[in-house]
This record gives structure tokens, sequence and C-alpha cells, in this order.
């Protein structure tokens, strides 16, 4: 079979998957996603490879012990995604966090992790904000074998890259300078997150949206575009996208617009004029998934946890990483009450109302 005609028939396919993932969103109600909503769920933002930062702020709002072992009981814990990138301990904090995945249930609680954005980037490859730190936590005994290996495998491919970059560097100097670029740890950083990978097939299993009772969770947003159908529907579409294979369509993984990526509930720009309003579009998500709150990351708000919209979208991206140097938070929903909690440089901790504002004693 002619390649021409292979990518006809794979482009026919996605075409038909297309076509029944529409009439699969038109068949499922929105209610049937929904479950019942946890006495207190936690909700933490992005973590950017800060180990410190998570340790700290899992303690505080009592999720573990000095020893990292699950003492949250039956909270449900929702990390809103971006773990990698920017920072060295993001392998660290996914295998904590895969520890009380196992954990949590064995006393009711339950771990939710969300996938990010710059997971996603990780598994397609985009690797420009990872820290060196982060491909040192995958080097081995056996790392400058696997590199010298790859090279001696490569090196005429690798020749012919340097040779076509501008200005070009020489056969004399591509070895070096592709040392240097993959630094022990990088074959094996590559290897788990690739598509099929451990860490690719951990990604393609975390849900991009969920939603417990009234409260919807997401990475980035939701807009009316690419929000308005199942929560199930948009993860089967993710988990798709991160699935092993050449022929695989990963648009979904960078559309502005896909829950990712959005920021439309926190910013716009010029090219948002002919679109919804943001508060038209708040209410047709919320009211499609028969939610009363959306909590979002992705969007640094460096002052502290941020609600809007009389509450009903929170903010709970507060630059925890020590990249952006924002304040250790979480965020508390309990009682159909939400609490913002802070760090203070002094490192004590307080809570506010988001409700009404009002500050109220950190438990």
């Amino acid at each position: 079979m002619s390649s021409a005609r292979i990518k006809r028939l794979a482009a026919l396919i996605r075409l038909t998957f297309a076509a029944v993932a529409a009439a699969l969103c038109l068949a499922v109600p929105a209610t049937a996603i929904a479950q019942e909503e946890p006495r207190r769920i936690v909700a933490i933002g992005d973590l950017h490879g800060d180990f410190e930062a998570w340790q700290r702020i899992a303690r505080a709002a009592g999720l573990i012990d000095e020893d990292g072992n699950w003492t949250g009981g039956d909270t449900a814990l929702v990390q809103l995604g971006d773990i990698t990138d920017r920072g060295p301990d993001s392998l660290k904090i996914i295998r904590h966090l895969q520890e009380l995945e196992t954990a949590a249930p064995q006393s009711g609680g339950q771990v939710i992790v969300l996938l990010g954005n710059h997971e996603a980037m990780n598994v397609s490859g985009d690797l420009r904000y990872v820290h060196p730190g982060e491909y040192a936590a995958f080097a081995d005994n056996r790392s400058a074998y696997r590199r010298g290996r790859a090279w001696r495998e490569n090196r005429t491919a690798i020749e012919a890259y340097y040779a076509s970059r501008n200005p070009p560097v020489g056969a004399d100097e591509a070895k070096d300078r592709w040392y240097a670029e993959t630094p022990l740890g990088a074959i094996e950083h590559r290897a788990k997150w690739s598509p099929g990978g451990e860490l690719g097939q951990w990604s393609a299993s975390r849900p991009a949206v969920v939603k417990l009772g009234g409260v919807l969770f997401v990475h980035g947003g939701l807009s009316a575009e690419r929000g308005l159908v199942p929560v199930e529907m948009l993860n089967a579409q993710i988990a798709a996208a991160l699935a092993p294979g050449n022929e695989i369509d990963r648009t979904i993984l960078e559309d502005p617009l896909g829950p990712l990526w959005y920021r439309g509930h926190v910013m716009r720009g010029e090219g948002d004029s002919g679109r919804v309003s943001v508060d038209d579009e708040l209410a047709q998500i919320l009211a499609y998934h028969g939610a009363r709150r959306l909590v979002v990351g992705h969007t640094p708000s460096i002052g502290g946890i941020a609600a809007s919209h009389d509450g009903r979208l929170i903010r709970a991206d507060t630059g925890i990483s020590a990249h952006y140097g924002g304040p250790p938070s979480y965020l508390e929903l309990i009682g159909g009450k939400a609490l913002a909690h802070r760090m203070a440089k002094d490192g004590q901790w307080s809570a506010t109302a988001l409700d009404d504002a009002k500050p109220v004693i950190s438990p």
C-alpha cells in the first residue's frame, strides 16, 4: 500500500472516530458523569518540580505525616496538574503521589492527579522547560553507556542535523554539542515519558477533567467551544491523543481552547473579540455539567488563591514552586464552603473564606 493511501486511510479513521465521538456526545447526558461530593476536598495547584513545597502544603492540609504517609482520612485530594518542568523534583513528587493514590482508599480517601499541559508536553516531546535536575533523576550507572551507544548508532543523522543548523555546526563539533544537549538521564527520561513509556502511560491514565458532586476541576479551563461535552468524552479525547503511534492526532494537547491550555476564564486577548463573554461562558459550562463551581490551575494568581463570579470560579495556582516564588497554598472545600489556605513568609498559615472574603481560623 502506498504512503499516500495509508495517509488517506488514517485520515478516514480519524474522521470516523470524530463522528462517533460527536454522536456519543449527543447520546450521553451530562448528569451521567456526576459523582458524590466528598466530605472534604483539598485542591493543590501547579507544583512544577518543587518537592519541598508539595510536602509543606500536604502536611499543612493534614494529608500526610512527617514520614509522608497518608493521614487525610476520607479527604479527596485533587492535584491540578503541571507537576513537571521548571523544577528538579517532578519524578519525586509523582512517585509520592502514586504511593498516596494506593494508600488513601484504605481510609476512605482518594487521590486524583489531573493531567496538565506540561505533562502532555513531556509525552509529546516538547522538552523546552525540562529542568536539568529532572534529567538527572533518571540517570543511573549505565547512563553514560546508553548515551555513547545512542551517539554511535545515530551519528550520521545527528551530524546531519547539526550541519543543517544556522550557523551550521561541523562534524568535529557535533559530538560535543550533542553530548552537551543530551545530559546523563535524558535518554532514560525520554524513554519513560514517550507515548507508551511508563510515564507516558501514566499521563494517559490521568483525567483532564473531574467532577466531584457540584465541583468541576480542570487544569486550564473549559471553553464554550470545547467544554460543552461530557467529562468522559473530554477525558477519552485527551487519552487518545497521548497514545503511542506515528499517526495519532495530538492537536488537542496544544489546543488553546482545550482543557489543558485554556486561559479564557481569567484573561482575554484580541482574538477573543467574537467569542462569548466570560460570564456567559462560565454560566454555560456550569449549567451543562450541573456544577456550581469550576476550579482551575495553569494561570498563576501570585497573590494567593482567588475566587470570582460569586465564588463560581476559583483559581488555585498561586505559583507555588520556587521557579515562580508564589506562596504555598491549598484550597479546601468542606460543607459547601471554600477556604483558601496560604502560608506567609514567616511560615504561619491562615485561611480565608472565599465566598464572603472574611478571615477564618485555619484548622
